[in-house]
Parts: structure tokens; sequence; C-alpha cells
């Protein structure tokens, strides 16, 4: 069987994750092409105006694969439970494509991962594994395989950091979700942009999940979504190591509106830009906005010194 994944939101996540569960299980995984205008154009006619430039990403990712695959993998996950919750759009996803798509001949293969209603990410994986025909024990071992490569992941994204943060230059701190900072189209030219300018990039979740939400506390105590927690807490981890901040936000995210007042609020001591993208063509404009900012800091370095 092959089973599309949307190379957008929580893949970046949890991609690969998915895509070792399935293979463990024998299935195919068909992973959509990386972010281009023609995805984004379509993902823009199917969504409504009031969803984020990332989940109109997500839309295009799912056109992309009509008629490349058996399933379309399309994921609800609510909370990690004390964790804190997701955006509620991750909550919909699955039955916003089934509406999008209900006159296609896409198939949605959907899981429910919900904590805080008694079902935790094991157990829906175990479910998902039998509801595809495995047996519970090689549905165990599937998302075992599948968490241990998850992990493996994020200790190799920990280790690339370390690696950047010794090395000589300016060091700027990239902040966003996971699936802004390696999208082709939202995250990817900045952080080639700030190599451009002879910097050095270093994105917030080269840190471990568990880690970062533990010292989110430190700068804002009452932040109710995952994401946002792990990027507070890569923030406070990292401020006293880098030079400044770009915070990257795929207009209009309300969660981000919120957060990144409150990091610009309360980390006053490192130059930030704030960077709100959405569906414009070129990146000129970023581009002068960036180089403006590192010579910024360039300059106040040669003033500390």
């Amino acid at each position: 069987m092959k089973i599309g994944i949307p190379r957008a939101l929580l893949y970046y996540r949890y991609g690969i994750l998915w895509e070792t569960f399935f293979r463990e299980l024998g299935h195919e995984t068909v992973i959509s092409p990386r972010t281009n205008k023609d995805i984004l154009t379509k993902g823009e006619q199917l969504s409504i105006d009031e969803n984020c430039l990332s989940t109109k990403l997500f839309f295009g990712h799912v056109a992309a694969l009509e008629g490349k695959c058996d399933y379309c993998f399309v994921p609800r996950i609510a909370n990690l439970g004390d964790a804190g919750r997701f955006c509620s759009r991750f909550e919909a996803l699955p039955d916003m494509c089934r509406n999008m798509f209900r006159e296609s001949d896409l198939r949605i293969l959907r899981i429910n991962i919900d904590p805080e209603q008694h079902t935790s990410a094991k157990r829906a994986y175990l479910n998902l594994g039998m509801q595809l025909g495995a047996s519970r024990e090689k549905a165990q071992a599937a998302y075992e395989a599948g968490m241990a490569a998850q992990m493996d992941s994020f200790r190799k994204k920990t280790e690339i950091n370390r690696t950047l943060l010794k090395k000589e230059g300016i060091k700027v701190l990239v902040a966003s979700h996971p699936y802004n900072l390696y999208d082709e189209y939202i995250g990817a030219p900045i952080i080639k942009s700030i190599r451009n300018l002879d910097a050095v990039p270093i994105c917030s979740d080269g840190i471990d999940p568990r880690e970062a939400r533990s010292r989110a506390s430190e700068i804002a105590k009452h932040v109710p979504w995952v994401v946002s927690r792990e990027l507070l807490g890569a923030i406070q981890t990292y401020r006293d190591k880098i030079d400044g901040i770009v915070l990257i936000t795929a207009f209009p995210c309300g969660p981000d509106s919120m957060v990144n007042e409150m990091i610009i609020r309360r980390i006053s001591h490192v130059p930030i830009l704030n960077l709100l993208l959405d569906s414009q063509d070129g990146n000129a404009g970023i581009d002068t906005r960036l180089e403006s900012f590192i010579d910024i800091i360039r300059f106040r370095k040669e003033v500390e010194q």
C-alpha cells in the first residue's frame, strides 16, 4: 500500500516517526514535493483566508498527492497531555481535508492522538497499525522503531547546534516552528540569506523538546501551546549564546502574534527581528531587512570591543 504524507506542518516534527512506522509495517510512503509556487497557489485556492500560510501550504501538499497514493495520512494531534495543546487547526485537519477533497479519489487516513481524552500516542499508533492489517505485536514494534528513529533525529539536531555555536562569527537564532524553519517557501530562504551574510544561523528546534518545555516558564508561565512553549524554552536556552534573534511567523498565526510580542518585551538585551510572512512573491524586502539587522549586530559587537 502507498501512503502519502504531506511535506508540511507536523511532518517536520514527526516525519521520521511516520516514515519509519509505515515502513516497518510493510507499506511504501510517498512524500509530497518540496514547496513551490504551484503548491502554494493550490493551497490558497482550497483554503479560507483566515487560515495561516503554513496551513494553506499543507492543503497544497495534500492536493499534490492526489493520484500518487492509496491513502493520504492526515493526523489529528490535539495535545501532549500536561506538555500542552496544539493549535486547534491541527485538531481539525482530517475533517477539513475530507471536506475539501470529498469529490476526489483521495482517501484520508487519520490518527487521533488526544491524551486529555485518554488516547495516548502509543495507543493511537497501535490502533492505526491494526487498522492497516498488522498484528498488535507488529504494530507495537513499528511504533517503537519509529520513536527510536525520532529521538535520534532530535539528538542529531541538538548536536548540530552545539557544533554551530563553536563557529566564529555572528550567531543568529532563527526562532520559529519546524514547519516554518525548514519549508522551502517560508524558512529555508531566510536561513540561506543569513549564511550569505556571513552569519551563523542556529535553528530553534535544535534542543530536546522536553528540556525546551521545562525552560519555557522562565520567560512565561502560562502559555498553553506545545510548540510555543518549546520555542520559548529554546530562546531561554540560547539567549546568552547568540548575538541576535530572527522570529519567523506565518501570517496570521494567532499564537505567534501573542508569543512573539512577549518575547520582544522580555528578551530586551538581544536584538530581535520579527518577520511576518504571507504569500507575497520574492524575498527582496526580507533580504534587505536581514542585511540591516546583521549590520546592526556587527556594529554593536564592534562598539563593545
